[in-house]
């Protein structure tokens, strides 16, 4: 495993914790591992104990530590955390290897414990071990020295490591969403820049609402956003700080610019721009602002989205007389169509792993979420709804995320829009809470 410092609120220090099982012959057994490549994965039992502390204060945040990491994993779908009712060894000693007898008894393949002191400088310490029940070997032992602030990031830093040890991918926990939150009547909803941890924790506010702002996008460096805003009622591309209350316009240029988004290197910018009527997509050198034209086309083209390795650019265009997805060269050439299906085709996103595009598709008045390989091969839905749009990818490629939204009602109670999540194979769809209505997420990288 390759350990990550934690860049916000406080620094991470991280060892691994040797293996306590020195010179123990150890039964003969395959790895313990869920194999997430087949297209239905039964969950694995997990059993995690509520972490230990030195002092009832470091048991109370244990505990939280506890509550975080089973309800990521329980959320993820790949695993059926244990009820704690059930386990006969509440605390075993985070030094010593636990009776595992006890926990073969309750048929927990695998077992997660921990313990948390406070070192004299006033810093958490925060221990944890993942057993192999079966094999009664760690497979996981790691050491995490943090402000006491920042417990929530470790827990999501911990349940990554579990699930990277079982599946064998990154996880995508230790992430965050930045999206529009929605409130006021239909006719007039003011909408808000906010950011929040993928499990709908530490959420703030970014904007205030006094101008709309509609499709954010992380930088790789994870520290910006870009977007648009409606400024004096023309919309503008801006980028600003996640952390700092400060934004700079993209740049002055004539007509509209709109559906931003970021080369994987953080260098450009690509966009819509429509100038003399007519809108094609450009890039946007972020060190000298000097801009490219790409398309070269009479249609509408928008909605550009790079491939991970920046080579290839994946767009929506109406050029063959319906809304389609198109692939080009990074420099604007090589144009070919990948979607044929029926319907219309909006707002395409590569995955982080390169090997699909996720889509929204609009027929007969119904909206789904999709995926297709690069190629347009291999097409399936994934999710349906009365308006169901903007996919965004977590960073492992196993899981995106996007906005439902519910019809109006003639009185106009109703279209409450919300965020999920599901899996690639089209299971596991869960809400992301948000304080209010919600749409356009996009979801970080892991953080460094």
């Amino acid at each position: 495993m390759t350990p990550r410092c934690v860049m916000r609120n406080a620094v991470v220090i991280i060892v691994a914790l040797a293996g306590l099982l020195w010179g123990m012959t150890l039964p003969a057994r395959a790895e313990l591992r869920i194999d997430i490549t087949r297209g239905v994965v039964e969950p694995m039992k997990i059993a995690i104990l509520p972490f230990g502390g030195d002092t009832p204060n470091e048991s109370r945040i244990g505990q939280d530590l506890s509550q975080v990491i089973t309800a990521n994993l329980e959320r993820s779908g790949l695993f059926e955390p244990l009820n704690v009712q059930a386990f006969l060894n509440l605390q075993p000693s985070i030094d010593s290897a636990p009776r595992f007898v006890d926990w073969r008894q309750i048929n927990a393949p695998a077992m997660v414990h921990g313990w948390v002191s406070r070192q004299s400088d006033g810093k958490l310490k925060i221990e944890f071990r993942l057993w192999d029940v079966f094999a009664e070997q760690q497979m996981v032992g790691l050491v995490y020295v943090t402000d006491p602030g920042n417990w929530r990031r470790i827990a999501h830093v911990i349940s990554d490591a579990i699930y990277k040890r079982m599946t064998g991918e990154e996880g995508y926990f230790d992430t965050r969403i930045v999206y529009v939150s929605e409130t006021g009547p239909h006719s007039r909803r003011i909408k808000r820049l906010a950011v929040m941890d993928q499990d709908g924790a530490n959420h703030r506010f970014l904007s205030d609402g006094s101008s709309l702002i509609l499709t954010p996008r992380f930088s790789p460096s994870l520290q910006e956003i870009t977007y648009l805003r409606f400024a004096d009622g023309v919309p503008r591309v801006y980028i600003r700080s996640i952390e700092l209350p400060r934004e700079e316009l993209v740049g002055n240029f004539p007509g509209m610019t709109f559906a931003p988004r970021f080369s994987p290197d953080g260098e450009t910018l690509i966009v819509s721009m429509a100038q003399n009527g007519n809108t094609d997509i450009y890039s946007i050198d972020l060190r000298t602002r000097a801009q490219r034209r790409l398309t070269q086309n009479s249609s509408i083209d928008t909605s550009p989205s790079y491939a991970p390795d920046g080579r290839r650019i994946v767009f929506e265009s109406d050029r063959s007389g319906t809304q389609q997805l198109y692939l080009m060269d990074a420099d604007g050439g090589n144009v070919q169509r990948i979607s044929y299906g029926p319907g219309r085709y909006a707002t395409p996103v590569w995955s982080p792993k390169g090997d699909l595009i996720a889509f929204t598709n609009i027929n007969g008045g119904k909206f789904t979420i999709g995926v297709m390989r690069p190629d347009g091969s291999g097409e399936r839905t994934l999710a349906s709804g009365y308006t169901v749009e903007g996919p965004t990818w977590a960073p492992n490629g196993r899981v995106l995320m996007f906005y439902r939204q519910e019809p109006v009602e003639s009185d106009f109670r109703g279209g409450r829009s919300r965020l999920y999540t599901i899996d690639t194979n089209g299971r596991n769809e869960r809400e992301v809470p948000t304080p209010l209505d919600a749409s356009d997420p996009a979801w970080s990288p892991l953080q460094p």
